[in-house]
Order: C-alpha cells, then sequence, then structure tokens
C-alpha cells in the first residue's frame, strides 16, 4: 500500500452516516429559536421546507461533480477541474484559502453549541463555556487520529446516537401534545409579501445552516466505494431522512410550547422535555443532544481534514499538508492544523448565531455559486456525456441553486456579506502574490 494514496473503504451506509452526523448536529437545536423569531408566526415551518428544498437542487449539482471527480477534496477539484487549467488555479485555490478559515468557523460551531447546551446541565460561565468547547476540539481530533476503516464504524455508532435522540424529541410531542397543531395553523396570519420573502430569507440562513453537509461525503471522495453510485445516493438519502426529522422535531416541540416560550429559550429542547417529562427526562435529552454535537464535529473536521491534503498533493498548497500518516494512511499535518485553529476559534467566539452567519458568508460565492457556474462551464467545455451521474432537467436546477443561494447570502445580512467578498478579494490578493513568485498563471510564460 502506497503511504500517499487514500484507501476506498468507506461504503455506502457509512458515507450516508457521515453525511446526517454532520447535518445534524447542533444546528437545529440552537437555531430552532432564532427561525421562529425572524418568522414570527406559526409558518416558521416554511424555512425549514426551503432550506431542504435548496439542499435537494443543490445536491443535484454535487451529485454531478462528485461522481465525475471522486477524489479527496471535493470542491477544491470540482473547481480545479470545471473552471480550467487557468481560472481552476484562481477559483481552487480561493475555496482551499476560505477553508483554513470557515472549516475551523464550523467545528468551532458545533463545539460552541455543545458547550451551550452542557450549561443546561452544570451551569456555567463564560470562560467555563470556552473550556467545554476547546476541550470537545480537542478531544474530536485525537478520536480522529486513526484509520479510515474505524472511523467509519465510529461514525456508524454516533449516526444510531443522532436517530435516538431525534426520536426521542419527536415522540415526546407526537405521544403527549397536540402535534398536528403547527400543521393547521401553518397559513395562520400569514400574508405573502415583501416582508414575509425578507423573514423567509434570514430564517433561511440558519436552517441552511442546520442542513449543511449534506455534501461532506464528497470531500472524502477518494476513500467511498463504488463513487459513482454511492455519492449521490448517500447525498439524498441523507437531504430526504433530515428533513423529515427536522420537520417532525419543529411540529412536536411548536405542540407543546408557545412560540414566544420556544424564541426566549437558549436550550429549548430540554424545556421541551422538561415540560413533558420533568427535569431528569429533560437532562437525558440533553445528554443525548450533546452526543449529536459531538457526532457533528467529529464529521465535519473529518471531511474538512481532506481539502487541504488534496491542494497539498496538487502542488496548490503548503507541501506539508499532503502528507499522510505512516502507518495509519490519513493526512494528520491537516487534521492537526485545522483542529488547532478551530480550538482557537472555540475559546475566542461565542456567540453562534453571529459565527452561522459568517460561515455562510465566506462560503456561499466561492463554494456553492461557484461550483453551479463550474458545472455549467464544464457540461459546455466537455459535454454532458462526460458527466457520471447526470440531474434531471438541467441545467433549470443549477439556475435555481445559483438564484436561491444568491437570496440567502443577501439575507446573511450587510456586515456578513461583506466580510464574505473582503476574505475572497484578501484570497485573491494572496493567490497573485504566492503566482508571481512561483511563476504560475497568469505570470507564467
Amino acid at each position: 500500500m502506497s503511504k500517499t494514496a487514500l484507501e476506498r473503504k468507506i461504503s455506502l451506509v457509512q458515507a450516508t452516516a457521515i453525511n446526517m452526523t454532520d447535518m445534524v448536529g447542533i444546528g437545529p437545536f440552537v437555531v430552532l429559536s432564532a427561525v421562529v423569531e425572524f418568522m414570527n408566526g406559526p409558518w416558521f415551518l416554511y424555512a425549514w421546507v426551503a432550506g431542504a428544498v435548496l439542499s435537494v437542487i443543490d445536491a443535484m449539482i454535487w451529485s454531478e461533480l462528485g461522481s465525475t471527480f471522486p477524489r479527496a477534496g471535493g470542491t477544491y477539484n470540482f473547481l480545479k477541474e470545471s473552471f480550467g487549467p487557468k481560472w481552476g488555479k484562481l477559483t481552487s485555490f480561493l475555496f482551499v484559502w476560505q477553508t483554513m478559515i470557515q472549516a475551523p468557523l464550523v467545528i468551532a460551531s458545533a463545539a460552541i453549541g455543545f458547550a451551550q447546551y452542557f450549561s443546561y446541565i452544570v451551569p456555567l460561565e463564560g470562560f467555563e463555556r470556552r473550556i467545554v468547547s476547546g476541550g470537545i476540539v480537542v478531544l474530536i481530533v485525537f478520536l480522529l487520529y486513526r484509520k479510515i476503516e474505524t472511523i467509519g464504524k465510529i461514525s456508524v455508532l454516533l449516526w444510531l446516537g443522532v436517530l435516538i435522540t431525534m426520536a426521542c424529541i419527536i415522540g415526546g410531542g407526537f405521544f403527549h401534545g397536540n402535534f398536528l397543531a403547527p400543521v393547521r395553523q401553518i397559513n395562520d396570519g400569514l400574508n405573502i409579501n415583501g416582508a414575509f420573502a425578507a423573514s423567509l430569507g434570514f430564517a433561511s440562513v440558519k436552517t441552511m445552516y442546520s442542513y449543511l453537509g449534506y455534501y461532506n461525503v464528497c470531500h472524502l471522495g477518494g476513500e467511498i466505494v463504488q463513487p459513482e453510485k454511492n455519492i449521490p445516493r448517500s447525498m439524498f438519502i441523507s437531504v430526504a431522512g433530515i428533513a423529515v426529522l427536522y420537520l417532525l422535531m419543529n411540529i412536536s416541540v411548536a405542540s407543546v410550547l408557545s412560540l414566544n416560550t420556544i424564541i426566549k429559550s437558549p436550550f429549548v429542547v430540554s424545556e421541551f422535555v422538561q415540560v413533558l417529562a420533568g427535569s431528569v427526562a429533560a437532562t437525558i435529552v440533553t445528554v443525548l443532544i450533546l452526543w449529536v454535537a459531538f457526532a457533528s464535529v467529529f464529521s465535519a473536521t473529518l471531511g474538512y481534514s481532506r481539502i487541504p491534503f488534496a491542494a497539498a498533493k496538487d502542488g496548490a498548497f503548503f507541501n506539508v499538508f499532503a502528507k499522510l500518516h505512516p502507518t495509519k494512511h490519513f493526512p494528520y499535518i491537516s487534521l492537526l492544523a485545522l483542529g488547532g485553529v478551530a480550538f482557537i476559534f472555540s475559546i475566542v467566539f461565542h456567540d453562534i448565531k453571529k459565527v452561522v452567519s459568517a460561515i455562510l458568508a465566506m462560503r456561499i460565492l466561492i463554494q456553492f455559486i461557484g461550483q453551479a457556474i463550474g458545472l455549467i462551464l464544464l457540461s459546455k467545455r466537455k459535454g454532458r456525456n462526460f458527466i457520471k451521474w447526470k440531474m434531471p432537467l438541467y441545467p433549470i436546477p443549477v439556475i435555481l441553486a445559483i438564484c436561491m443561494w444568491l437570496y440567502v447570502f443577501i439575507s446573511t445580512n450587510m456586515q456578513m456579506a461583506i466580510w464574505g467578498v473582503a476574505v475572497i478579494t484578501f484570497g485573491i490578493a494572496v493567490y497573485v502574490i504566492k503566482a508571481k513568485i512561483n511563476k504560475e498563471w497568469p505570470f507564467k510564460h
């Protein structure tokens, strides 16, 4: 076995488990209140439906690119290949550049959310919360420091914990609350106007954060068994399954707690269970939520660690990141670097709502919209027969995805949007300096 080659050991079940654990995470538990607050009415469920629709449409783009280029690094390879030998160098570099910032932010956000819900069990002050969130990142890196087939098995175990947690929450509302009330009331007082559209955009920023991760399998493309089939399958199974769970969970909580109570609660799901079954049951469910948050950090860190590795192997990033562990065959330098930055972020930041908006603002233009444009360019240059998996009604889903992502980007608020553009601008400047020194495009003669 070559010490520079990844091993294809992740099955469809394991890939789906990795995606779903990354998707659920702490997101739906910490943004549920914010979504209800933004929508300010029983129609908040539409924000979760909108997130599911965008996820399905975008998963078609990921499926075409992921099945065609099943390699470690996912988007890095997609941008490099689809934009061609010249502009592909710039777009793929910008993605890796952003990854070194936004990937640790994603990891840190889950760790911060973990500490928030942990405070329900053990009241923590600000400094103590930071210690807990930082400790979670350290533990995750320790668990990921091993062979990929072992990680696949751990992912399935964590996934089972996710499903058990969601089942407990959904079952609580189903058996004890007026379960269908939120559905019957979904259109009460609803007016489709500019205010509703703006509220839906702001709320969709939060719901999309909760859906992110359906594509995690693409970052592990070099380790997936039969990637042409399993990459698309795992994504659509993940999105469909999580969309159903999210809707049922929100319906369950809203069937027991008033919308005003949901808006004001920092531990809304814990308080939901406390109302139904008392403090002991609430503590048990909170522990399960912490399990889910932990699983999310595990899955996200696993996928992101492959991106700098893939870029470094191509010579587009620092060579040290291309190193694999001599016996366990995983990119340990990349894992340690991202984990180290995430550890710092998890201690420095504490407002998870702002972190969520920052994550999306930095990712949308280059990763999601960039990939969509790249797929169109690739299809024109290579022809549709070059694509291994083909979406229905092409290019309509691609155009829809671009429009919807732009809508979400604008809804992150002006400050975050400017921050996202600033990161890209700074990355372009770094690339130009790097290209000038190395005599690469556009300075290559």
